[in-house]
């Protein structure tokens, strides 16, 4: 007679837990770094941040951002 093992519940889930892969794909390796930038007005240290537009120190304005008409998007006319 073979001998048949059947597998319990908590067997076939750490079998599972074995075989799968990491969601997303394989972690990518790379060295730690900081992306720092100085404020021109104050020399405050800051995390480089996109859409970071003024230094929370001083008020600095790093970007200026002006809304002009678009291909598909107009500007709105709040004059009524």
């Amino acid at each position: 007679m073979e001998d048949k093992k059947v597998n319990s519940f908590l067997d076939r889930l750490k079998e599972k837990a074995k075989n799968q892969s990491n969601y997303g794909g394989d972690p990518e390796i790379s060295e730690a770094k900081m992306q720092l930038k100085d404020c021109p007005n104050c020399g405050a240290g800051r995390a480089k941040q996109d859409g970071l537009t003024h230094c929370a120190y001083c008020g600095f304005e790093f970007l200026s951002v002006k809304l002009t008409d678009g291909v598909y998007i107009k500007k709105e006319d709040n004059s009524l």
